[in-house]
Formats: C-alpha cells, structure tokens, sequence
C-alpha cells in the first residue's frame, strides 16, 4: 500500500510539472501531429546533414522525425523538464540520440546562429519577439517553419493554407 502511494506522489508530482512549468515561460504544451510536421519539414525543404531547430520540443516528435526520416541533426530547446526528459527518451527509443540534442532552457536564450531550419509551433503572442530574434541571429539562407501562426512583420514565401504553416527565408 506505502509503495502504490508513493508511486502516485511521484507520478502527480511528475504530471504537475510536466503541465504546470512550461505554461509560465510561453505556451502549454500541444503535440504537433506527425502528417503536420512531415508537411512542414517538406515545405522547409529539410535535407540531410542540415541543422533543425524546435522550439518547444515537448516530447521530441519533431527532433525524431527530421533525424530519422529527413537524416538531419536536430537540437529541441524546451523549458520544461520532464518535457527535456521524455524528449530525450523518445530520441534514445527511436535511435536517434546521436542526432539530437536537447537544450533545457527559454527559446529567446538559444543560440541558433548555426540554424539551417527552425520549426515553431507556438502562438501569435511570441510571434514579434521571436521575428526580432530570429531576424537578428539566423544565417542568410535558412529558413523558418511556423505552425499555426505567422510573422506579422515578414513575409512568408510558402503557406500550406489546409495545415496552416508558413515557411520564412532569410
């Protein structure tokens, strides 16, 4: 009876910050479903040996797809920990773990300076700090993939009007 009371301690406690933390740094946590990435990632033009970043990586489902269907490198920037934790779990159980890298903190600190690709599934409350950002650090040539919402002062070169993505080149 103890063992089953502190296995549910541990699991709400576990839940509680897998739900609770990332809503105080940006938006909650919403799985992109897999056709959507694929979608987007083709849109992107994605290709092998390139660098992929996410932004929010929740469960690394985008960090699993562009390593093992695209053979990119991806890098999943995720303020939440147990979100950084099954991350890199869903890397390790799908063989990937050499190609992924988590980083655990705020997007707005990540360095993407070496970035060929970022995806972004947020909402329009991020969208004119991050264009600033991005604007400011991305090489010439890469190109960014937003989910769901769009860049107010950019302008976008692709949109995929029945999944709602947009594709931005610098």
């Amino acid at each position: 009876m103890q063992a089953l009371l502190c296995f549910t301690v541990v699991f709400l406690l576990i839940a509680a910050l897998y739900f609770l933390i990332p809503p105080f740094f940006g938006p909650p946590s919403v799985p992109t479903r897999h056709e959507r990435i694929r979608k987007a990632l083709r849109l992107a033009k994605l290709q092998p040996g390139e660098m992929l970043y996410d932004f929010g990586a929740g469960d690394g489902r985008v960090l699993v797809i562009a390593a093992r269907e695209f053979n990119a490198n991806a890098v999943g920037v995720e303020i939440g920990p147990v979100q950084c934790a099954v991350s890199l779990g869903n890397a390790v159980w799908n063989r990937v773990s050499s190609k992924v890298r988590i980083e655990a903190r705020n997007f707005y600190h990540a360095d993407v300076g070496n970035a060929d690709v970022v995806f972004a599934y947020l909402t329009s409350d991020h969208a004119v700090r991050l264009q600033e950002k991005l604007r400011r650090e991305l090489k010439s040539g890469a190109r960014v993939v937003t989910v769901s919402f769009n860049f107010p002062d950019w302008q976008h070169t692709h949109l995929d009007r029945e999944n709602l993505i947009f594709l931005y080149e610098k």
